[in-house]
């Protein structure tokens, strides 16, 4: 087994573990009184949703995001929730069931190998793309199949320059289950999630929140690369 092999396999158990419980320790994490409820709001409002659209929530989780997502597309729209664990998606499929939501279809899949469905109107990744190696394989493949004036948008966790000790903690809390944090702050993802956006996208934002410790960045695709089409 690869090292790859190894780490998916490590998210994997560890989701499994947190499944059931994670809608709860999800609003105590990074520590208690982090807005991420706030953050993800955020996020969904920066997809620039419509009545119809059909979005991609990549490493989708338990579908925190769903009833944020729900509310703009309504019905006639599609969410299509991907996830690299079993035990989490069996939970949003309880939340879906429990909404009678028939709009979602959900999807058990690594993000780095997920083919994404042609003309997405948006595609949301929040929390969850700084621990995918291949961040910037994810990127540019969602950017490709992206239809006219769609948008892809991350949220997620960074590592803040220049700040006192705790804030430093409280930026690294969150991966610290799942990777070796002197590695992960080795590889800084975030700035390679970054340096793909602005890579595959046109008119990219990016905004750090809450003293550096995370960020929200958001693209459209240009009009060469919806004319290309997918790439694969």
């Amino acid at each position: 087994m690869s090292q790859m092999d190894r780490t998916r396999e490590r998210l994997i158990q560890i989701y499994r573990r947190k499944a059931k419980h994670y809608d709860v320790t999800a609003r105590l994490s990074p520590v208690p009184g982090y807005p991420v409820r706030a953050q993800r709001l955020r996020a969904v409002q920066a997809l620039d949703l419509r009545l119809g659209d059909t979005v991609v929530d990549v490493a989708c989780g338990t579908g925190l995001n769903f009833p944020l997502i729900e509310k703009v597309i309504g019905p006639c729209g599609r969410i299509v929730g991907v996830d690299l664990t079993d035990a989490m998606l069996a939970q949003a499929r309880r939340r879906i069931e429990a909404n009678g939501w028939g709009n979602v279809s959900l999807v058990q899949a690594d993000a780095a190998d997920f083919d994404f469905p042609t003309a997405v109107d948006r595609i949301l990744c929040t929390y969850a793309l700084t621990q995918v190696p291949e961040c910037a394989q994810v990127i540019a493949h969602g950017a490709a199949s992206l239809s006219e004036g769609g948008r892809w948008v991350v949220l997620d966790l960074k590592v803040p320059a220049n700040v006192p000790r705790w804030v430093m903690r409280v930026a690294t809390s969150p991966v610290r289950p799942f990777a070796s944090i002197d590695q992960w702050i080795l590889r800084r993802p975030w700035d390679a999630i970054d340096a793909a956006m602005r890579r595959e996208l046109v008119d990219v934002s990016w905004r750090e929140l809450c003293f550096g410790t995370a960020f929200l960045s958001a693209g459209s695709p240009s009009s060469r690369a919806v004319e290309g089409g997918p790439q694969g």
